[in-house]
């Protein structure tokens, strides 16, 4: 006797699995310009690549023969793929079935999702779309809010970002539990148009508040992209997926791995005319820092994270002769690049994921220092601050720093690692004040007393820059070098070749000691 019946029934099921919320409810999901979560996991992974886990995961509902006439599929999809020949976990839940609020299995699988990015040392990506728990319940299997529910809010979290990368993308409404998962990421992306994140959707909140807000007011990405919720905008579906490709392309599968570096065709030498004209040398005029920023690293090799979070910060994985770097610079167009209480998050979390992962960091020096005045006082910024230097002090990959402009202030300390490299430009200028406030406090009787106080001022201003030039500073191997900005690319390469050695020897968790 065979197994004939009981394996036809495991097709049957594997069948009605796959089975989304139904036609109609497809329909409606794409006409609001939505894929399926089957529909991306495709479209991010390489073609042919996805392997599911519990293909069968779900209900099903048997007539008196035994026979299938209904089901009810988990809804969130999980399984292995590969993105750039990499092996990754991905997962996400099906709006199309209850509007992904999970159910028995569901919720199984979505925890599962990070257990077996645990286990097997690769990448999560996860795609969210959906309400989290519903006061109906789940149906299906008995759910229990054992042990499992306990892990799903907490342990696997962690465990999962101390470890391996993780990726998050909101393509439709996420709310509650999603919306934890979504932040609980190294790298996060929403779609622009159809993306909303809410702790607590619009009917809620009227209820518990009286406000009436569309999904769009109360968590779309123009307000979620500014706070620092998520990192980036894609225009699209397309888009996200993209963007989620190029992260982890910079990123190795684990923290006991190395990052990837990829041969590279762009000279090691290039030297750029613009970068000697590209810092004016009137200090109160600004430039384009990502521009620069293009002129240094690899030709296309630049991906930026969190733009409009702490606008005055720039941050971004780069790649210097094939090898992956983080980059840190400053947005002079915004508060001429000051640290304020933002600003100090983005850089902090951003040191934080380059030592977790490997990453040595270049700093592109331009520091006016803390943000002043009573907003930043009410912004708590020399707390954020403070631990944003701590992050500095703490890590553990090398750092090259260049000054290229302005270092000043207990701000300045957290663009220099511990035992870095320091390069400076001519156009560099270091100190505990910027010149015009230290000037301004320090000769405050005597610009006062003269004839022309302005001039005074900006004779003073003069002499003071010129007693701290980089010159002398070279000259006394304060630094360790006064470069030609049109040698930084080589510099840099140069600096990594001898650097990337020391990583191996940093394989592993990190771990820090509190920080304020």
């Amino acid at each position: 006797m065979s197994w004939d019946k009981e394996v036809d029934q495991i097709r049957e099921r594997r069948k009605w699995a796959k089975i989304q919320g139904g036609e109609e409810s497809v329909k409606r999901h794409h006409a609001k310009g939505r894929l399926t979560i089957r529909e991306r996991i495709d479209g991010v992974l390489d073609e042919g690549s996805f392997h599911e886990q519990g293909e069968m995961a779900g209900s099903a509902e048997l007539d008196t023969d035994g026979k299938i006439v209904g089901y009810s599929p988990a809804n969130y999809v999980l399984g292995f793929g590969e993105i750039g020949g990499r092996r990754v976990a991905i997962g996400g839940e099906d709006f199309t079935l209850k509007g992904g609020s999970p159910n028995a299995a569901g919720l199984r699988r979505s925890v599962y999702a990070e257990d077996i990015a645990i286990q097997y040392k690769v990448p999560l990506v996860r795609f969210l779309e959906g309400g989290g728990g519903s006061v109906a319940g789940s149906s299906g299997g008995g759910l229990n809010f054992g042990p499992v529910f306990g892990r799903a809010r907490f342990q696997s979290f962690g465990e999962a970002m101390a470890t391996v990368p993780v990726v998050a993308a909101a393509c439709g409404p996420v709310a509650g539990f999603p919306a934890a998962r979504l932040v609980a990421s190294h790298f996060s992306v929403m779609t622009e148009k159809t993306a909303q994140v809410l702790v607590a959707g619009p009917a809620v909140v009227e209820r518990a508040l009286g406000v009436a807000m569309t999904k769009e007011e109360l968590g779309g990405s123009q307000i979620h992209l500014k706070n620092g919720v998520v990192d980036n905008l894609a225009k699209d579906e397309q888009d996200a997926f993209a963007q989620v490709r190029t992260f982890l392309s910079y990123m190795p599968n684990n923290v006991w791995e190395l990052p990837p570096v990829i041969a590279c065709d762009d000279p090691v030498d290039r030297a750029e005319e613009e970068l000697l004209s590209i810092i004016p040398r009137d200090r109160r005029k600004i430039y384009n820092g990502r521009k620069l920023i293009k002129l240094i690293v690899d030709k296309g090799r630049f991906f930026e994270m969190g733009k409009k979070y702490g606008p005055g910060q720039i941050t971004g994985l780069a790649r210097l002769n094939g090898r992956p770097v983080g980059i840190l610079s400053a947005d002079c167009k915004y508060l001429a690049g000051s640290m304020t209480a933002d600003g100090s998050q983005k850089v902090r979390r951003f040191i934080d994921l380059c030592d977790t992962f490997h990453l040595p960091i270049v700093s592109l020096v331009d520091e006016p220092g803390f943000m002043i005045g009573p907003e930043a006082e009410q912004a708590a910024t020399i707390r954020y601050g403070t631990a944003f230097v701590f992050a500095a002090m703490q890590s553990r990959v090398p750092w090259a720093s260049i000054v290229i402009r302005k270092s000043f202030g207990v701000a300045a300390a957290g663009h220099y690692g511990p035992d870095g490299t320091v390069f400076a430009w001519p156009s560099a200028e270091m100190g505990a004040l910027p010149v015009e406030g230290g000037v301004a406090i320090a000769f405050a009787k005597e610009i006062a007393a003269a004839d022309d106080p302005d001039a005074k001022r900006a004779e003073l201003e003069q002499e003071m820059s010129q007693a701290g030039a980089m010159f002398q500073r070279a000259e006394q191997f304060n630094i360790h070098d006064l470069i030609d900005p049109r040698e930084t690319r080589a510099r840099l390469c140069a600096w990594l070749d001898i650097s990337a050695p020391l990583l191996k020897d940093q394989l592993g968790p990190v771990g820090y000691s509190i920080r304020p």
